[in-house]
């Protein structure tokens, strides 16, 4: 068996204290990663369940290159960076501001949560990981983008060995890790990759591929002639620069055509533009559609109403109850979260409604004393205002604790 390895930190081979010189910070990677403690035995792979190793790899199959599965991705990772963060009870009150503002120095908390949905989204599983100060103290949260990550046992604990495309190599304690995941069928940490996509990313690549193909070359070819004088392809090729030089060209200002007598039976070819397939180009659509979870309406930004409530509890509300989860397993021990400390994530969903619906939600939550006037404020995006706090009950418009106080 061997120690934890000098060369992995949380990180790199040197030191972060030797790195880091009176006066300058260190980087995103030494912040995040520290060195961890001596004396850990290299146990080999954690064991799992499964048969499967657990070891997670970044699927390489270009899926955020493409057009169609990139604004899927992006439809889906702008509205869940519009979640709000929320820290509930009083063991890490601090907790509440960073979360809200800025969960990391270098980003704030619409970019860590759009990162983090477009990572889920691309490989499956993404990975969010403490920040800590120099006393252990959590101060932050971030996500990270490895291309590879293993489970090992390190003195019968359960660790996290990454690995980054710069060659660089992290370790952390799985206890500190927040793992969100789709598709997880096989691995018992990790989510599957979008393999399942193939197909479809594949006919999305030859429909383009037939697209560019068919309106360059109905824009290119002109005319056809049969010439019987020409025995060596270079002096064919020759022929067909001239005449194209002399008939095309800037000189040509009268668009009279002169064909020589060794031409036979020239023809002209009309041009008509390119027809794309439209019910091929839909059922692909469709394929990508269905497999993210959303439609046209979604990418255009035109759902409201009962389309963008389908939206939010089929993908926004999911996603924003994992990262609950995910967020206050990994900040809380469980005595915490038995004392009722928990982080949320949390969507005002009436603010994606037309117009009249808020209207009418408006008015009957505040007179029922079910909205304070602040809350209706929100739903309509204006700031809130001193007193607005208070319920009330239609009728005479009394406070709701004013009437409890009544008998009433």
């Amino acid at each position: 068996m061997e120690g934890l390895p000098c060369g992995v930190y949380g990180v790199a081979s040197v030191d972060v204290r030797e790195m880091r010189s009176p006066g300058h910070d260190m980087g995103i990677f030494e912040t995040i990663f520290k060195r961890p403690k001596a004396g850990k035995q290299l146990m080999g792979f954690f064991k799992t369940m499964t048969a499967y190793t657990p070891v997670f790899t970044t699927w390489e199959g270009g899926i955020y290159e493409s057009e169609l599965c990139r604004a899927a991705i992006h439809a889906f990772a702008s509205h869940a960076s519009k979640l709000q963060p929320e820290v509930r009870g009083t063991a890490l009150r601090n907790l509440d501001r960073i979360l809200k503002f800025r969960p990391n120095p270098y980003m704030n908390t619409s970019q860590f949560l759009y990162r983090t949905a477009t990572i889920l989204s691309v490989n499956n599983t993404a990975f969010i990981v403490p920040v800590e100060n120099d006393l252990g103290q959590l101060t932050g949260y971030y996500p990270i983008l490895p291309s590879r990550c293993e489970m090992l046992d390190y003195g019968g604990e359960a660790w996290l060995r990454y690995h980054f495309t710069n060659g660089q190599t992290a370790a952390i304690e799985l206890s500190k890790v927040g793992i969100l995941t789709n598709f997880q069928y096989k691995d018992d940490f990790f989510g599957e990759s979008n393999a399942a996509l193939l197909p479809t990313m594949q006919l999305i690549h030859t429909q383009n591929e037939g697209i560019r193909e068919g309106i360059k070359n109905s824009a290119t070819f002109r005319f056809m002639a049969k010439s019987n004088n020409f025995s060596k392809t270079s002096d064919l090729k020759g022929e067909q620069k001239r005449f194209t030089e002399e008939n095309f060209g800037a000189d040509n200002s009268g668009g009279i055509l002169l064909f020589p007598n060794t031409y036979d039976n020239p023809q002209q070819i009309k041009s008509e533009p390119f027809i794309i397939n439209a019910a091929q180009m839909a059922a692909i659509k469709e394929n990508v559609f269905d497999y993210f979870g959303c439609n046209e309406d979604i990418l255009q930004n035109k759902a409201i109403g009962d389309a963008w409530s389908a939206y939010y509890e089929g993908k926004i509300e999911p996603f924003a109850l994992q990262m609950s989860l995910v967020m206050t397993n990994m900040t809380f021990t469980q005595r915490e979260i038995s004392g009722g400390n928990q982080v949320y994530f949390t969507a005002n969903r009436l603010q994606y409604m037309t117009n009249r619906d808020k209207l009418d939600v408006s008015s009957q939550m505040l007179d029922r004393g079910l909205m304070s006037r602040n809350e209706i404020r929100e739903i309509w995006n204006m700031p809130p205002i001193e007193g607005g706090d208070e319920y009330l009950i239609r009728g005479e418009y009394y406070s709701a604790k004013d009437k409890t106080k009544e008998g009433t």
